[in-house]
Parts: C-alpha cells; sequence; structure tokens
C-alpha cells in the first residue's frame, strides 16, 4: 500500500479465499435457502425480539451505496397505535389507487396475486419497517447538497434486509402503497426523507397462504458471453 492511500484512510482488505468446492456448495445452499423465501399476507402477532431487527438493519446497511453515503433510515415500528394510524392511512390511499388511478395493465397482473385495498399485514405483523431514501445530506460546512444514486442504494439495501430476514426465519413483505408522503407525516420524518417501503416482519400466519408461482428460468433472465 502506498502512502498516498494511507493519507485517504485506505486499510488493507480482508479477503479469506475458500477452497473451490466449498464456494460451490456455500453457493447451492445459500440458492436453496433463498429459493425457499416466499412472500405472504398474512402474518401471525407472535412476538419478535428487537435485536433480530436491529441485525436484519445492521445488516443491510451493509450494502454499497453512491460515495458511501449510505443514504437511508429503517423506521421500525412496533407500537399498535402507531402501526393503526399507518394502516388507517395506507387504506385509504389503496381505496383511492384501486378505483381512480390504477390503469388496467397494471390491475392485470395484480389480479392472480388477490391484493385489494386491505392491508391488515400493518396491524398483524408485530414489526413494520418502513426504509426511507434520503435524497440530500448536510455537509460539514452546513450546506445541503444531493445524495448520489439513493434509489439503486436503496434497493440494494433492502434486498440485503429481505435476505437477512429468510436467514433468521422470518418472513417480510414489500409493499408500496401509493403515494407514500403521510409516512412522512406520521413518522415526523425530514423533508429529504422519501419513504421507498413498507415491510411488515414477522413470523408467517398458521393458515398463511401465498399465490401458486414460478421463477423465471435461468435461461429467462440471464445472458452469458465466454
Amino acid at each position: 500500500m502506498g502512502e498516498g492511500d494511507e493519507e485517504l484512510g485506505f486499510i488493507e482488505l480482508v479477503f479469506d479465499e475458500l477452497p473451490a468446492d466449498e464456494m460451490l456448495s456455500r453457493a447451492r445452499a445459500f440458492y436453496e435457502q433463498m429459493d425457499a423465501r416466499r412472500t405472504t399476507r398474512h402474518f401471525s402477532n407472535r412476538e419478535v425480539p428487537r435485536e433480530l431487527i436491529e441485525l436484519a438493519i445492521k445488516t443491510a446497511s451493509t450494502a454499497p451505496s453512491g460515495a458511501h453515503l449510505q443514504p437511508w433510515t429503517f423506521v421500525a415500528i412496533s407500537n399498535p397505535e402507531v402501526k393503526a394510524q399507518i394502516r388507517e392511512a395506507a387504506e385509504a390511499e389503496e381505496r383511492k389507487t384501486y378505483s381512480e388511478r390504477m390503469p388496467e395493465a397494471w390491475a392485470e397482473v395484480l389480479r392472480p396475486l388477490g391484493t385489494d385495498a386491505v392491508k391488515e399485514h400493518i396491524t398483524d405483523a408485530p414489526w413494520v419497517i418502513i426504509l426511507f431514501r434520503q435524497s440530500k445530506r448536510l455537509r460539514d460546512n452546513e450546506e445541503w447538497s444531493p445524495t448520489y444514486y439513493s434509489q439503486e442504494s436503496c434497493g440494494i439495501a433492502a434486498g440485503l434486509f429481505i435476505a437477512a430476514i429468510h436467514n433468521m426465519g422470518l418472513t417480510t413483505l414489500t409493499h408500496t402503497p401509493s403515494p407514500m408522503g403521510f409516512l412522512r407525516e406520521i413518522l415526523g420524518r425530514s423533508d429529504h426523507e422519501h419513504a421507498m417501503l413498507l415491510m411488515p416482519v414477522g413470523f408467517p400466519a398458521d393458515e398463511a397462504k401465498v399465490p401458486n408461482l414460478d421463477r423465471k428460468s435461468l435461461e429467462n433472465i440471464s445472458k452469458f458471453f465466454e
């Protein structure tokens, strides 16, 4: 490492290379675990320790981000009154969406999933996590400047959060009530924070159902040039 790297604050990369067979074994095991992941809207109200939610958020925050600005805030809610307030506001927006705003092309793909304006998962699940994207940052000179690639960065963090939740034996749902401005108001977030995802987290209900879906094959989602 050169002198210039030290001045910039670089440190040595810690990387332990694995044997080829262990790499393949790990890759297969993780794929099989994640292939079993399903999204459900039916949650149990069983308690989930706060520490598990904290660890999932910490895992999400290991995501790469533009200029390492980490432009996300995860707001975790277990308070029943706040969850009820969020559900009431979300359902009001969803009723407008389903009855007035939704184009037919969108409604067409939602029908097989059985979704509607009733969002009981918000109050049934023991935790609701709201991911806010930060569009600005406060610089050392007290001036506000934009963040960079915040949408992409928060998307990657959300994926890691979902994987962490599944890995620990819980389930979650990615809910995007639209518009989502009411979440900033209810939770008292700043104007530069924009709600991106609402994710209930918990155990599935005893009679939880999921749509009977198939994932696209590797051939349909990839192209290799070798």
